[in-house]
């Protein structure tokens, strides 16, 4: 995407007939021009807007957290559930205290250690602190201070608490790049600043605090193992991940590299039900639901992620027995008249047969799976796919956070293959 930034661009009217997308883009820009382009879109978060802008993990749209006319319009814009709370983004620690109730010397640590970072802390809000809307009625708020310049540079000079979710349509692919959320949100935002790719590639890791324990609500950037480098209990809540830990693992007080699994708070039902007419492979299929429990967290009740087309996952212990599946599946679908995908690795991307075969870096360096995932998932609906297979990844490190995107991706739809 190619800006001058003496006119800078400004897409389409979507279908918010008054508004007008404008993209600052920041790459190759002078730094002093970057600054006034970064202090012109901090005046529009100031007025109320809603600007997208990079962080380390994806793009987020951000908009005042302290205004519930403001926050709203990211909730018209993304088409997002109205009890789906916000994280808000600071850009310095004295922000924090305006906007949560003391806290202890455990989330104090957690934010020496990793802010700024890919980390978000919910904390006991203050009353009237933040829009009602960011944290869909709760009591408490999540926070966290984002590890890239631009969106600290852009939040500082805003004057304002930044509620910032990802920058795309409910239910799709988060944005990685300046154009992802061109596609999705032109003509309902304000603007977009385009600092380039981000880095991490998935969401931050979502935590909540009871005493000395961490609770894991969301996976993401920052690992479980360096979670518990700190010294301390840390455990993951039971709608993170059921379909894809293992039956040894969801259990309570099994050790995972110094962290453990379990299930805590959340009622979680794990059911079979009969996958779609083209899959039919009922029997093998895990699906969570999460019924009518209030999500604390970004991430724990809704379907995300998905590309367009029909995509499922197949997991087994051994990756030739999955890998002939898959091609076999891929192979019928074909002849039913789908267009095919393949979401693999790099190990195993010449056993397939299908109209796309994207590749997520090497199983060997899962880091590589994160960044890549989200624009692999796009690159389907780029080339039209309407079927779609993927692969699985161990569920530790940063695979946890993987494969929980996976398995939101494939409306989990997962076959396990002995």
């Amino acid at each position: 995407m190619t800006v001058n930034n003496q006119d800078p661009q400004y897409i389409g009217s979507g279908s918010l007939p008054k508004e007008r997308t404008k993209v600052w883009q920041l790459q190759g820009t002078e730094p002093a021009e970057a600054e006034q382009w970064i202090h012109e879109a901090a005046l529009c978060l100031a007025e109320g807007k809603t600007i997208a802008f990079p962080t380390e993990t994806v793009y987020g749209l951000g908009a005042d957290a302290t205004s519930t006319e403001a926050v709203e319009s990211i909730f018209t814009a993304k088409g997002r559930p109205s009890d789906n709370p916000l994280i808000v983004h600071i850009a310095h620690r004295e922000q924090l205290d305006d906007l949560v109730q003391p806290y202890n010397e455990l989330a104090l640590r957690l934010m020496e250690r990793f802010w700024p970072g890919p980390l978000t802390l919910v904390l006991p809000a203050r009353s009237g602190a933040v829009s009602p809307r960011v944290t869909a009625g709760l009591l408490t708020v999540a926070v966290r201070m984002p590890d890239h310049e631009v969106a600290l540079r852009l939040i500082a000079a805003s004057g304002k608490p930044i509620a910032a979710p990802s920058a795309n349509r409910s239910g799709r692919p988060s944005p990685t790049r300046a154009e992802h959320v061109v596609t999705d949100l032109a003509g309902r935002i304000a603007g977009v600043v385009d600092g380039g790719s981000t880095g991490v590639g998935v969401e931050s890791t979502v935590v909540e605090l009871d005493g000395d324990r961490i609770h894991v609500l969301r996976p993401g950037g920052v690992t479980l193992d360096m979670l518990a480098e700190l010294g301390v209990p840390v455990t993951v809540d039971r709608a993170v991940d059921p379909t894809v830990l293992s039956a040894e693992k969801k259990a309570a007080g099994t050790e995972h590299h110094g962290a453990n699994i379990s299930g805590v708070d959340v009622d979680i039902n794990l059911q079979q039900k009969q996958m779609a007419a083209d899959l039919a492979k009922a029997d093998q299929v895990a699906v969570v639901a999460l019924g009518g429990v209030v999500p604390r967290s970004p991430g724990m009740k809704y379907a995300h992620y998905a590309p367009q087309g029909t995509m499922y996952l197949v997991q087994g212990a051994d990756d030739q027995a999955v890998s002939a599946y898959i091609q076999a599946d891929l192979d019928d679908a074909k002849q039913r008249g789908e267009k095919t995908g393949v979401l693999t690795f790099r190990e195993h991307a010449d056993r397939y047969r299908a109209d796309v075969v994207v590749e997520l870096g090497s199983l060997q360096q899962l880091e590589q799976a994160a960044q890549l995932l989200y624009d692999a998932l796009r690159r389907f609906d780029e080339a039209g796919a309407t079927y779609i297979a993927a692969e699985t990844c161990p569920a530790e490190g940063i695979g946890l956070a993987v494969m929980n995107r996976l398995v939101k991706a494939a409306g989990h739809r997962l076959v396990r293959v002995p």
